[in-house]
């Protein structure tokens, strides 16, 4: 299927998957020879990142952020999509130490960075505590990917002025998508349940940091009006929001096949989601001693994850949640509609409006 048949995924549009992971793929390359210059015991480091940059991922932050830069009026330019491309090292930082705080054991299909460390530390036969230096690596590769996402940010190619011009952006993004993790954090340990701050937790941990301010941070680098960043925000955030309660809703409900990760995670981690928010507001008495007694168990089994999800789906809280997922893309939707962006970046957001909330993985 030709990338920019309209029938492929928006993803794909102009090549960009393509382009890229070609970017990702030359620039871990070069910190590969670089590690290598170190010593050979850090070479394992640019496999797992290699491994976990390169082998999955729905590419959407770099695609919100391309097509930002051409909904300003923007050329095609191999450099923007080598300069945002830095986005999936941000993401890849996000998720490696999400996993270590949620203690999960996979990620798209395959052991955690955590885990796959604490497994090679058993294998060797190595001093201490595997468990221990797992934690240890997956802190220290996050943190290494965060380091190399501002590398790539000005390795893509474009002129100083036009990355200073960005720069704010890419700044407070990080910062938001930190302070959101944080919240999510404290959530779960003072066991809230308030719908206002599950959607704050939504909007800080992924709404802004997924869609928002990547599509900002194209605009950005185009140096766009004022009006095209009104335009993008008012689409964008709701988007956002979305796309992060249809993420809630795969956690419970998803297919471990599709999704990477066993089934009902988030209900073992305790995660005080918009969905199992809701859930609680509408429970009675019953259904709420069923989500005091088994939410956040990290030996809830298969049986305990079923209850759980007959409570979220009795109490109404499942609906409520898809609604509030529908209710969010139409708002986006009508925010597209009369932005003043350039009708081909129009048409490829809407798509990546429905590849955001209609996804199963």
């Amino acid at each position: 299927m030709a990338a920019d048949d309209p029938s492929s995924s928006p993803v794909d549009r102009a090549d960009l998957r393509t382009r890229v992971d070609k970017a990702l793929a030359e620039f871990l390359a070069r910190q590969r020879d670089w590690l290598a210059t170190v010593d050979e015991a850090v070479l394992p480091i640019a496999d797992a990142i290699e491994d976990f940059v390169l082998g999955g991922g729905k590419r959407l932050r770099p695609a919100f952020a391309y097509w930002g830069w051409r909904a300003a009026g923007a050329a095609d330019s191999d450099r923007v999509v080598a300069t945002v491309a830095a986005l999936e090292l941000v993401q890849a930082s996000a998720l490696i130490h999400d996993d270590l705080m949620d203690r999960s054991d996979t990620r798209r299909g395959e052991p955690a960075v955590h885990r796959r460390f604490a497994a090679r530390h058993r294998a060797a036969g190595w001093r201490g505590d595997p468990d221990a230096f797992g934690d240890s690596a997956a802190i220290l590769l996050g943190d290494l990917c965060l380091v190399w996402s501002d590398e790539l940010l000005h390795a893509g190619g474009l002129p100083p002025e036009t990355l200073a011009r960005a720069r704010p952006v890419f700044d407070e993004m990080r910062t938001e998508v930190t302070v959101g993790q944080y919240l999510d954090v404290f959530a779960q340990a003072t066991a809230h349940t308030s719908i206002e701050l599950a959607s704050k937790v939504a909007r800080y941990k992924a709404a802004k940091y997924t869609v928002e301010r990547p599509l900002l941070l194209g605009a950005a680098l185009a140096d766009a009006p004022p009006s095209v960043h009104a335009g993008l925000s008012a689409y964008g955030l709701p988007l956002g929001e979305a796309f992060q309660f249809r993420d809630d809703v795969l956690g419970v409900f998803g297919d471990p096949a599709q999704t990477g990760k066993p089934a009902g995670d988030d209900l073992r981690e305790g995660k005080r989601t918009y969905l199992v928010v809701a859930a609680f507001e509408a429970a009675g008495d019953a259904e709420r001693a069923v989500l005091e007694a088994r939410l956040g168990d990290p030996a809830l089994d298969a049986a305990g994850v079923a209850a759980l999800r007959e409570v979220i789906r009795s109490t109404g809280a499942l609906d409520r949640t898809e609604a509030r997922i529908a209710e969010l893309t139409a708002v986006a939707l009508d925010a597209l509609a009369t932005a003043d962006v350039d009708p081909e970046a129009r048409e490829v957001l809407a798509e990546l409006a429905a590849a955001a909330t209609a996804r199963t993985e």
